[in-house]
């Protein structure tokens, strides 16, 4: 068997913790990159305060390889749902680095989000993506069921 074909672990998941800000701060800017937004360590870093501190119903992620390497990151926060008097978790952020793409950390990520949903009692894990994101559609897609809802953004005025 080649090493291309040598099973890789499964990722571990866990919260994030303050050690992590190097590596979290990389995978965070890769995303907004992703995303086409600018480069803006403020926000980076506001973000991290807000998931390190569980500020705002925010809590942080992370997927890790046995090294400890930070493969992946998922950012949540708790949301009130008046139409089913429940809780949900909204999944804000969900990013793999590219290299660690295929290890399992995106899927591994989604269940851990599952999994704190069902042990805070929520009724849901609720997230958006662009619809050319076929990657990781791909993913989402065996995790849960794609919706029907579209989403409109508003820009505050007076």
């Amino acid at each position: 068997m080649s090493t291309d074909e040598t099973p890789r672990p499964t990722p571990t998941v866990r919260r994030v913790r303050a050690e992590d800000a190097p590596q979290w701060a990389r995978l965070y800017a890769a995303y907004r990159a992703f995303y086409e937004m600018p480069a803006q360590p403020d926000v980076v870093e506001t973000a991290w305060a807000w998931v390190l501190g569980e500020q705002h119903g925010m809590t942080g992620l992370v997927a890790t390889a046995d090294d400890g390497t930070l493969l992946g990151l998922a950012n949540l926060r708790t949301f009130a749902r008046p139409t089913t008097g429940t809780m949900g978790l909204y999944l804000d952020d969900l990013f793999t680095d590219p290299a660690a793409r295929r290890t399992g950390a995106g899927g591994a990520l989604l269940e851990a989000a599952a999994a704190l949903a069902a042990q805070r009692g929520a009724s849901v894990v609720r997230w958006i993506t662009a619809t050319d994101n076929t990657t990781a559609r791909a993913v989402y897609d065996k995790h849960a069921t794609a919706t029907p809802w579209v989403t409109y953004d508003m820009a505050p005025r007076a």
